[in-house]
């Protein structure tokens, strides 16, 4: 077990020995009592083993007026969690023979309102889950802006505040997701966090970067796993024939209807409907819509009868349907109804540090399915990452299976690498210039921005609101600025 570094060292009480004498029960109500207190901040245990960061983060939170008493292995974490009875517990996950989620297991076990918040620079979707079943209060990825930190512990005082946490549980063990960057974490995040529930769900992003498998994993982690997940293409139909395809129709309903056909949503019964596209609905459909989310009722076409469904919609688009609101082709209260719970995928660009990981995952699966598969040399994989990837996720697996079945080499050198991006390239930009050069689009990116918050003052909510972007969009991008030259 390695020392802790006199940083690391744990706060004393000013009580000293005598603290530790009394009887536990008095000393943990003394603690759970004083979080009540009004302007008294509740205590805080940081589990880190890394010297530094923990040094970071306990000089952080003191700043802030919390009081603050750190352990530098799981077993000193474990100890202190037996004398004391912590209100906020922030914790790395990967410590030494035990992890983060022994401590939150310990924690929540010894005080059930125990907000944990775990810390990470691996993230996984099955981490996240097991996390949140066992009550974590939050997951927050490696390297966090500072003030992101704050914000989360902050929201768990008030969370002690107004009412005791409780978890929402999840079961099953889903399929992986590839990725351990800031931006995935904030995906698994959402998932567990949604996956217990019944609501309406919504997933924006670009074309690729995986809205259909993460509805797939909201489904599989959810009660609903055992039944259906259906796939509805919103953008294939015209408002007519898409009706008939949610709602059903009985016979003679319209022209080709001879015979009685159930819907789409009654045929999930119990299980979850994907609408892929949903910003390219008729707008005449989209108040049925608009009453089935609300009521849940389905009415087939000819039919003057309605009857109940349970069945959970996961929405998704890749437009802009801000602009598609305020241009009146979709309608401001649908929108309402379907932004309640919405999440938006990053794009792959703004997370290349998962490329690797996405690479060694597709070309298993194709060493699997073809008997053969390369290896990416370093430079072709240093162009991966700097590539801007249009088609994101989806293009970068159409490219490495391409490689697979077409190459006759084990490794795949930068030469090779850009021409099987420019032979899947609709723009005939590939691999070469029109697409690496890319930074001068970033660096015009970082401009816009450097001014937008020097006009709100740094207030990061208010440039969020100015660049049209979500406050955790604009925290990714804060993190890949390049630093101003002096």
């Amino acid at each position: 077990m390695r020392a802790v570094p006199p940083c690391g060292t744990p706060r004393q009480s000013p009580e000293g020995t005598e603290r530790t004498a009394k009887p536990k029960e008095t000393k943990e109500t003394n603690l759970l009592e004083k979080t009540k207190e009004p302007n008294v901040k509740p205590p805080i245990l940081v589990v880190e083993d890394d010297a530094a960061v923990s040094q970071t983060v306990v000089a952080l939170l003191e700043a802030e007026g919390y009081s603050v008493q750190e352990a530098g292995s799981s077993a000193e974490a474990l100890e202190q969690l037996a004398r004391n009875n912590y209100p906020i517990v922030l914790s790395d996950i990967y410590l030494d023979e035990r992890s983060g989620l022994d401590i939150l297991r310990r924690a929540r076990a010894l005080n059930p309102q125990c907000a944990v918040i775990l810390m990470t620079a691996r993230g996984s979707l099955e981490t996240v889950l097991e996390a949140t079943r066992a009550g974590a209060f939050d997951y927050i990825a490696k390297p966090f802006p500072l003030d992101r930190l704050v914000e989360v512990v902050r929201n768990a005082e008030h969370s002690l505040q107004e009412s005791p946490f409780v978890a929402g549980a999840t079961t099953g063990a889903p399929p992986a997701l590839i990725g351990n960057s800031p931006a995935m974490v904030e995906a698994y995040k959402f998932i567990s966090r949604v996956a217990a529930t019944d609501t309406t769900v919504l997933l924006q992003g670009e074309t690729g970067t995986g809205k259909e498998r993460v509805a797939r994993l909201i489904h599989d982690s959810s009660p609903r796993r055992n039944n259906r997940f259906v796939v509805v293409d919103c953008g294939a139909m015209p408002g007519t024939l898409l009706e008939a395809e949610l709602f059903g129709a009985l016979r003679g309903a319209y022209t080709s209807a001879d015979r009685d056909r159930i819907g789409l949503l009654e045929s999930a019964e119990g299980g979850t409907v994907f609408l892929d596209e949903i910003g390219e609905i008729d707008p005449a459909f989209q108040l049925r819509l608009l009453r089935f989310l609300q009521e849940r009722e389905v009415r087939p076409l000819g039919s003057a009868a309605s009857r109940k469904v349970d069945v959970r919609v996961i929405a998704a688009s890749n437009r802009d349907l801000r602009r598609f609101v305020a241009e009146k082709k979709l309608r401001d209260d649908l929108w309402y109804r379907l932004q309640v719970t919405s999440f938006e995928l990053a794009p792959l660009r703004e997370r290349s540090q998962d490329i690797p990981l996405l690479a060694q995952h597709f070309l298993e699966i194709f060493r699997e399915r073809f008997g053969k598969a390369p290896q990416l040399s370093d430079e072709a994989m240093k162009l991966a990452i700097r590539y801007s990837w249009p088609g994101n996720v989806r293009q970068l697996q159409n490219v490495l299976e391409r490689l697979t079945i077409l190459h006759p080499g084990a490794v795949v050198n930068e030469e090779v690498f850009r021409d099987a991006l420019a032979a899947l390239d609709p723009s005939g930009g590939g691999g070469g210039k029109a697409r690496l050069s890319s930074d001068t689009l970033a660096e015009a990116e970082e401009e816009h921005i450097r001014k937008v918050l020097a006009a709100t003052h740094g207030n990061k909510t208010r440039a969020a609101e100015l660049l049209g972007i979500e406050r955790k969009t604009l925290y990714r991008k804060l993190e890949k600025m390049r630093p101003v030259s002096s």
